[in-house]
C-alpha cells in the first residue's frame, strides 16, 4: 500500500473511494464541497439529510455514486467540533476511513480533510499513521489465513502535497509501533528473553545502534541481585539488554529508557491464582517491547540525541530454585529487600536496571512498566499512570504523550505511603499494602535512582485493548512507541 500527497481537489481526483471530513453541526456544504455536490446531482446534500449525518467524531456514512462520476462512492466522515480537533482526531479519523473503504473493497482511495493549526506536517503525518495503525495485522500464528477482501493499494492525502517526509516519518514511526505490537501479543514459548536479545541484535544490525546483552555472569558481577533473584527460577537464561543510539554529532541531550521485560509471569510461588489473567501474562515485558519499538523508529529517524535503550529481561517461573517469600535480595546500589510477595517481581528487576542508567550520566531516566494491577483500578484500561518528583519531565512527557493521542495521567508520589514499604529485617520490602499499590510501587522504584531526573509509567492497562478502539486493533496497541519517540524528539 503507497500513501501519497497531493494538491488534487476533489472535485478533480477520479478513483474507487472519496472520504471527505465534515464538522460537527456545520455539515452545510460551500463553496468547493457545494460545487462537488451540484457536479454529482445533489448527491451529498440528499446522503446527509437521508441519514441526519450530524459530523460527530469517527460518525461515517457511505454511498455508491452512478456510473459516469470521477468516483464509484463517497465517504462522509464527522471531524466532531472545530473547537476540539486535535491531531489524534485526524489519526482516528483516518484510521476509521481506511476500515471502511477496505471492507468496501477499495483500491484507490482519497481522503479531504481539513488541515490541523495551518500544519500540512503534522497533519499528513497523522492520518499516516492512522492508516497505518488501522490496517496493521498479525497472523503470524494462523496456519490459514482466510482473506477475501482485497488491500487498499493507494491513498492519497489530497490538498497536502509536498508532505512526503511526513509519510516516510509517520511509516517508521508505526514501524516501530508494530513491532512492539508483535512482541507484546507473540506468545511466551515464541517471545523469550533469548529472542528478544535477538530482536535487539537485529535493530541494532539494521540501524546501526551499539549494542552489549550483559549474560548472567556479568549481571553477578555488578551485584544485580533483585534482577537474578527474580531469573533464577527459570531453565532459560537471564538477558540484560543494553541498546544505544548515538548521533553522527554532539548529542544535544543524553536519555535512558527502561523497560520492564518479564517474557512470562506466573508469580513464581505466589503462583497467579483462577481469575488472575495468567494466561495473558505473555504481555508482561510490554515496557520491553515499546522500548526495542521505540529504538527501532529513532534508528530511522535519527535524532542528535543519545538514546539508551534498557531491559532485564526474564521469566519469573516456579522450579526448585526460585526465590522464596521471605528470602532478602541485595540490588546492585546496596540496598536489601525483603521479598514478602514474588509476583510483585517487575520492580526487582527494574531496580537493578534503574541503578545501571543511573550510573550513565544521562540526564534524565524514564522507564515503562506493566506494573500494578493496582493502576489499572486507578485509571482503568486506557490510561497509563505517570510519576515522577521532576515537574519538568512530567510536563515534558505529558505533552508527548497528547500529540502522540497517548493517554497518561500523573499521580502522587506520597512520601509517607514508603512507610508501608519497611521491613524489619531488610531495608524494604518489595510490597505495601493493598491501599494506593501503584504509588507504593513507584516509590520502590525510586530508592534506585540516586543522581538522575527520573519518570516512571505504568503502563498496565494500555498495552492490551480487548476490543478495536480508534486506531489500535483489538489486542497488542504497542502503547509508548510514540510517546517515547516524542519525548526523544523534543
Amino acid at each position: 500500500m503507497t500513501i501519497q500527497t497531493s494538491n488534487t481537489t476533489i472535485s478533480t481526483w477520479t478513483g474507487d473511494t472519496l472520504a471527505i471530513g465534515l464538522f460537527e453541526d456545520a455539515v452545510q456544504l460551500t463553496g468547493d464541497l457545494a460545487a462537488l455536490d451540484q457536479q454529482w446531482g445533489g448527491i451529498l446534500t440528499e446522503l446527509i439529510t437521508e441519514e441526519e449525518f450530524k459530523g460527530k467524531a469517527n460518525s461515517t456514512i457511505f454511498s455508491r455514486l452512478p456510473s459516469g462520476n470521477n468516483v464509484r462512492k463517497v465517504i462522509l466522515v464527522g471531524l466532531g467540533k472545530v473547537e476540539t480537533l486535535k491531531l489524534d482526531t485526524l489519526r482516528g479519523v483516518a484510521a476509521t476511513v481506511a476500515r471502511n473503504a477496505k471492507k468496501q473493497r477499495t483500491k484507490t482511495l482519497a481522503i479531504s480533510v481539513p488541515t490541523y493549526n495551518n500544519d500540512p506536517a503534522s497533519t499528513a503525518q497523522a492520518l499516516a499513521e492512522g492508516i497505518l495503525l488501522a490496517l496493521f495485522q498479525d497472523n503470524r500464528f494462523k496456519s490459514e489465513v482466510e482473506n477475501k477482501t482485497p488491500q487498499i493499494e493507494t491513498i492519497e492525502l489530497l490538498g497536502l502535497a509536498g508532505q512526503e517526509a511526513a509519510i516516510i516519518r509517520a511509516n517508521q514511526i508505526v514501524s516501530g509501533v508494530n513491532l512492539a505490537r508483535e512482541l507484546v501479543a507473540a506468545p511466551a514459548n515464541s517471545v523469550t528473553p533469548i529472542t528478544m536479545a535477538e530482536t535487539a541484535q537485529t535493530i541494532a544490525q539494521e540501524y546501526g545502534l551499539e549494542l552489549q546483552i550483559l549474560e548472567r555472569e556479568d549481571c553477578e558481577k555488578l551485584g544485580m541481585g533483585a534482577f537474578l533473584g527474580v531469573a533464577q527460577a527459570s531453565e532459560l537464561p537471564p538477558k540484560f539488554i543494553h541498546l544505544t543510539y548515538k548521533p553522527s554529532t554532539t548529542p544535544k541531550r543524553k536519555l535512558a529508557i527502561i523497560g520492564k521485560g518479564l517474557t512470562f509471569d506466573s508469580g513464581g510461588l505466589n503462583i497467579k491464582g483462577v481469575g488472575s489473567g495468567i494466561e495473558t501474562m505473555k504481555m508482561d515485558m510490554g515496557g520491553a517491547a515499546a522500548i526495542l519499538g521505540t529504538a527501532k523508529a529513532i534508528g530511522q529517524l535519527k535524532p542528535d540525541v543519545e538514546v539508551h535503550f534498557i531491559s532485564a529481561v526474564t521469566e519469573n517461573m516456579i522450579s526448585g530454585k526460585a526465590m522464596h517469600p521471605g528470602d532478602i535480595l541485595t540490588a546492585s546500589n546496596g540496598k536489601t529487600i525483603e521479598v514478602n510477595n514474588t509476583d510483585a517481581e517487575g520492580r526487582l528487576t527494574l531496580a537493578d536496571a534503574l541503578v545501571y542508567a543511573d550510573k550513565l550520566g544521562v540526564d534524565a531516566i524514564v522507564d515503562l512498566a506493566t506494573l500494578t494491577g493496582a493502576c489499572i483500578v486507578a485509571l482503568g484500561d486506557d490510561i497509563a499512570g505517570l510519576f515522577t518528583p521532576d515537574d519538568n519531565i512530567a510536563h515534558q512527557l505529558q505533552t508527548s504523550a497528547e500529540t502522540a493521542g497517548e493517554k497518561i495521567w500523573r499521580l502522587p508520589m506520597e512520601e509517607k505511603y514508603f512507610e508501608g514499604l519497611k521491613s524489619g529485617i531488610a531495608d524494604m520490602k518489595n510490597t505495601g499494602p493493598r491501599g494506593g499499590g501503584s504509588i507504593t510501587a513507584a516509590l520502590f522504584l525510586k530508592q534506585f535512582v540516586k543522581n538522575t531526573p527520573w519518570a516512571h509509567l505504568d503502563v498496565a492497562g494500555p498495552v492490551w485493548a480487548d476490543k478495536e478502539n480508534s486506531y489500535n486493533n483489538a489486542g497488542a496497541t504497542g502503547f509508548g512507541v510514540r510517546t517515547l519517540v516524542n519525548w526523544v524528539l523534543s
